[in-house]
């Protein structure tokens, strides 16, 4: 791979920009030309051509017609020959087989957006780059998928605040990876709930605990970009650690049935079992204080050996519901305990409709923008790992409007030097 360097967007400048109405005005024809078409297939790039994207791709071709896989970026450029060769063999009729739009380096992606034949992009990179490539992306025009988490960090969560308001003006779309958002047993759940069949909601517990990741070795000769990038999992400013990379989905749920964002956060956890080099921790336990006395007990876990259990139960005045992940689903029990209602669901559905969604949308001329409330999501999450690594009670107020948190390098280069602070330690490590 040649040296390249990453030209990061100025995601604070960003957020003040007066030009937003007028870079819609500019951008909004092709949105709506893209929109209307019904003479050619939506045609699609995928940016990050890992598991997930391979996986987004899949989704996407399986569950829609008249689209076309077109482009591809990612770090390397076998990952995007990988992911053209599995798609021409599974979705014969929608990829663009003989396409030479594959890109490789730090600064690929921006290949894909400066092309104005592309409509669709998917972005599944590793976490620290969605802020500013959904930005780049709203900016360009295009219609987007952005995996979770969508950020990190407190810049990255204005940025995301402000890319959802120029989509909005733009007219394009922005689907996010929340799939239980669009699971039928999380949705009937919450219809329940939202009925009053549970009474008024007292507090919810939310765990998701598992066994070990992966991580990958440095190999001889790799810089410190090139390792941290290839295990990315262990490195906060890409992943955000496990509650913010994977235990976002539980975070969301909550979220999503409280109707707003937490006050305050206080946590406690710690790292037992990881690799030396590891910035993350293992464990993380949060007390999520929400308006109206209402709280969240929430925990994440990822320890080889130890038993999983991934699922949400919301405690009401008059009855509990239970929200299983994957494949569990829902259940309303009584106050004496009896089961009252029950929803199956399947997850592979989920992941295929929200796919199904975007592209209906961008259709239908009716472009779904949910950025904003999956920024939000993320950015519990962040607020839960503050309070985790500093050891203090942090509040929404001031992650949101206050902090300068910015995890991002301030120069990225494929062979340079990216030294790492290690795992934070509370009572040492400060909220900024």
């Amino acid at each position: 791979m040649k040296n390249t360097e990453f030209q990061k967007h100025n995601r604070r400048g960003f957020i003040s920009t007066t030009a937003a109405a007028s870079l819609a005005a500019s951008t909004m024809v092709h949105s709506a030309t893209a929109a209307k078409s019904e003479l050619r297939p939506l045609r699609l790039a995928v940016i990050g051509c890992g598991g997930r994207g391979r996986g987004a791709v899949n989704d996407s071709l399986t569950i829609n017609s008249g689209v076309t896989l077109v482009a591809a970026a990612d770090l390397q450029l076998e990952n995007c020959q990988r992911t053209f060769k599995d798609m021409s063999k599974t979705h014969p009729d929608k990829v663009d087989a003989k396409s030479t739009k594959l890109y490789s380096g730090l600064d690929g992606y921006k290949q894909v957006l400066n092309d104005p034949d592309i409509d669709v992009v998917l972005l599944t990179t590793s976490p620290g780059f969605r802020p500013l490539m959904v930005q780049a992306a709203v900016e360009a025009g295009k219609h987007v998928f952005a995996e979770k988490p969508v950020c990190i960090d407190a810049v990255g969560y204005r940025a995301c605040l402000a890319s959802h308001d120029l989509a909005q003006q733009n007219k394009t779309a922005i689907v996010t990876g929340t799939q239980y958002r669009r699971q039928v047993n999380y949705i009937a759940a919450i219809e329940q709930i939202r009925s009053g069949v549970i009474g008024e909601i007292v507090n919810i517990t939310a765990r998701y605990c598992t066994g070990g990741i992966w991580y990958r070795p440095r190999k001889e000769g790799m810089s410190d970009t090139e390792y941290q990038l290839t295990n990315w999992m262990h490195f906060i400013w890409l992943s955000g650690d496990q509650i913010c990379e994977q235990a976002v989905h539980n975070i969301d749920t909550f979220n999503w049935v409280m109707g707003e964002n937490p006050l305050s956060a206080y946590a406690s956890g710690g790292r037992f079992t990881r690799p030396s080099d590891s910035e993350m921790w293992d464990s993380m336990s949060v007390a999520y204080e929400y308006p109206n006395s209402r709280t969240v007990s929430f925990m994440c876990r990822q320890i080889p050996g130890s038993q999983g259990l991934n699922d949400n139960v919301i405690y009401g005045t008059e009855g509990t519901c239970q929200i299983g992940a994957s494949n569990s689903g829902s259940r309303i029990f009584d106050r004496q305990g009896k089961q009252i209602w029950e929803k199956e669901g399947r997850i592979k559905d989920a992941y295929r409709e929200e796919h199904r969604a975007l592209i209906e949308s961008i259709r239908n001329e009716t472009p779904i923008v949910e950025l904003a409330q999956t920024a939000n999501s993320s950015m519990v999450g962040v607020l839960g790992r503050v309070a985790a690594y500093t050891g203090k009670k942090v509040t929404w107020d001031f992650m949101t409007t206050q902090s300068t948190l910015d995890l991002f390098p301030k120069k990225l280069t494929w062979d340079g030097a990216l030294p790492t602070k290690g795992f934070a330690v509370p009572g040492k490590t400060k909220p900024v």
